[in-house]
């Protein structure tokens, strides 16, 4: 079986975004109807509390929140499917410019190993925000200490050697240990998948050592990472990772692969066009703020900010690229 062993997934270079709104509150023309603060808007997140999605929208809606570009931001979870559950919540409230849906490169895995009817295809593009290195992690008192242990001993017993991630068949998660395990040598069909539904999920599976390995965003790790429990043994993009930068990538590492992820927002179809400027308008200012950027740093993503028309572009793009690797794993 064939693997791309480049980023084929990964983001484009941003594109010019609409003008910055002020950090300060959107006029009336950007969805406040006094020229402040935003009200009533949603935010869903279609998978657990404590995964990669839930940690972002939470970190936007608060910023958006102490900068004064919104007040009263609702952040709630709707699990289940892969994210699609949200997907299909989204698609069917056709019309309601107060709702977003944080979304992902596992959403659009999801929407075709899960056989969803609904694609983010059918959504309202508003923005792409970050890109993010995956992060192949192990309890800190696993017996691997390096990649080249764990790939050795993967290729020794791959029924035995059990990998596990926060998204579905189809997802970052999962692409990303089947890519490496093309990388190495090893059948990705017989890789011994173990698939949770989020970060919040898998993270206590790897703690308990319920699976010999997590492959997710470094992100998800980094309370962990910190307090002594997680060790990183590669990130899989092109150079390292601030936050953990005693991690090597997968080249420094011998392993030919590149691999990001990447994070952004849809709204309902057919939803006005005022409502479609207001969020967007919202997340520039967001974007553009100190505190965004100061996150950004924390967390360990990488700003990737592309807005409107030129983010539906991308998602166009993903979206033939992830069906076309889903089918060459049989998946799709």
């Amino acid at each position: 079986m064939k693997f791309h062993r480049r980023a084929l997934l990964s983001a484009a270079a941003a594109a010019p975004v609409l003008a910055a709104a002020s950090a300060c509150g959107l006029t009336a023309e950007d969805g406040g109807s006094d020229g402040g603060p935003l009200t009533g808007l949603r935010i869903m997140v279609p998978n657990s509390p404590g995964g990669g999605y839930d940690t972002t929208a939470r970190s936007i809606a608060r910023i958006m929140e102490d900068e004064q570009i919104a007040k009263g931001l609702e952040v709630f979870n709707l699990e289940g499917a892969g994210g699609t559950v949200g997907l299909q919540r989204t698609v069917s409230e056709s019309g309601n410019g107060d709702l977003a849906m944080q979304m992902g490169l596992g959403v659009v895995g999801a929407s075709y190993t899960q056989q969803s009817e609904a694609k983010l295809t059918g959504t309202t593009p508003l923005a792409k925000l970050v890109e993010e290195s995956g992060a192949i992690v192990v309890p800190v008192d696993s017996p691997y200490q390096t990649i080249d242990d764990l790939v050795t001993a993967w290729k020794a017993d791959l029924a035995g050697v059990t990998v596990g991630g926060g998204s579905s068949p189809g997802g970052p998660d999962h692409l990303l240990p089947m890519q490496l395990a093309g990388a190495v040598g090893i059948d990705a069909t017989k890789v011994n998948y173990v698939s949770y539904d989020g970060g919040g999920e898998l993270l206590p599976a790897l703690l308990g050592a319920k699976i010999s390995f997590g492959a997710s965003g470094v992100g998800e790790f980094i309370d962990q990472i910190d307090a002594g429990q997680l060790r990183v043994l590669a990130v899989s993009g092109a150079e390292r990772v601030a936050v953990v930068p005693d991690a090597p990538t997968f080249a420094e590492s011998g392993i030919d692969l590149e691999f990001t992820n990447w994070r952004g927002w849809v709204a309902p179809p057919e939803i006005e066009d005022a409502d479609r400027d207001k969020w967007i308008g919202a997340l520039t200012a967001m974007h553009d703020s100190a505190a965004w950027q100061e996150e950004l740093e924390k967390q360990g993503w990488t700003d990737s900010f592309l807005t409107g028309d030129d983010f539906a572009t991308f998602l166009e793009e993903q979206d033939q690229r992830v069906a076309d690797v889903l089918t060459e794993l049989g998946l799709a």
